[in-house]
């Protein structure tokens, strides 16, 4: 892993009824990110016990490739379905890894 490299995990949960459009939307996100310089991770997992709540795995190469993610057109369009998929804010938890 690169030192400089942001990694998160962002906990999103779908509002009710929602769940089936968050889930198509964030697999949505996963081919162009992948394709993003700098992106070295970025996979969606369900949480087991709490149906609609989506936890993506993400890891970019610096801060200014996350920056650069943020502002890529296919999450700017993510963004403008957000307030009727979310149940509430993102929250998005920061990692350093200390392991392989």
């Amino acid at each position: 892993m690169i030192p400089s490299a942001v990694i998160f995990l962002a906990t999103l949960t779908a509002a009710p009824g929602q769940r089936d459009g968050l889930r198509a939307a964030l697999l949505g996100l996963i081919g162009p990110t992948r394709q993003e310089p700098g992106c070295l991770d970025y996979v969606l997992f369900e949480q087991a016990d709490s149906p609609g709540t989506f936890i993506m795995r993400e890891a970019f190469a610096s801060p200014a490739d996350f920056e650069a993610h943020k502002s890529s057109p296919h999450f700017q369009a993510f963004l403008t379905q957000a307030d009727h998929l979310l149940a509430g804010a993102v929250h998005l938890t920061p990692l350093s890894r200390i392991s392989d």
